[in-house]
């Protein structure tokens, strides 16, 4: 399906690949990328509209209504707003963020990227952001998309992921792999 293997129930393949088909047939697929990526970002953001998307107590009417004045003042355009109320009415809100994550998945193998993550214990600064995107393109052979985070349990190091490949060169995971082998001895 994509460079970046990614881990969706059918549902969410579906539903995402009937949103790629309308959004690239009307020629919208960077408001769509666009509209999605912010509202996944005000998921993550908000833990209140996290269960709410999850949760089965919600009466479709409900959803609906809030699904609709999120998009509106979000400032979706009309064909996502129109999706995002599909998708509430057939009661797949519990799917919406796998279903963000299959399209974005579908948008990068239509672009010929592939999606990577790198996890340090410090902020990656312009230069090394850049020379870690030319290594991975290099070895995988199409163009990355990178997104870095920062996680300070890393100590030093680096963790990359590339799809469902893992290089995990952390200080953390090689003092545990030293206490490990200490144990056994």
């Amino acid at each position: 399906m994509s460079s970046e293997t990614i881990q969706t129930s059918g549902v969410a393949s579906r539903y995402a690949d009937a949103f790629f088909e309308l959004m690239a047939g009307n020629k919208a697929l960077d408001v769509a990328e666009k509209d999605l990526n912010a509202l996944k970002s005000a998921i993550a953001d908000n833990t209140e509209l996290r269960d709410f998307l999850k949760s089965p107590i919600y009466t479709q009417q409900d959803q609906t209504s809030a699904i609709t004045t999120i998009a509106e003042k979000a400032g979706f355009h009309d064909l996502t707003r129109n999706y995002l109320v599909l998708i509430t009415q057939n009661r797949r809100l519990f799917a919406l963020e796998d279903i963000i994550r299959a399209f974005n998945a579908k948008l990068a193998d239509h672009r010929g990227e592939v999606s990577a993550e790198a996890i340090s214990a410090m902020t990656l600064n312009d230069e090394q952001t850049r020379r870690l995107r030319v290594e991975i393109e290099t070895i995988v052979g199409k163009a990355v998309n990178l997104k870095t985070r920062v996680d300070p349990t890393l100590l030093g190091g680096l963790i990359v992921k590339v799809g469902s490949t893992m290089i995990d060169s952390s200080l953390k995971t090689k003092l545990n792999r030293i206490q490990s082998v200490m144990k056994e001895a």
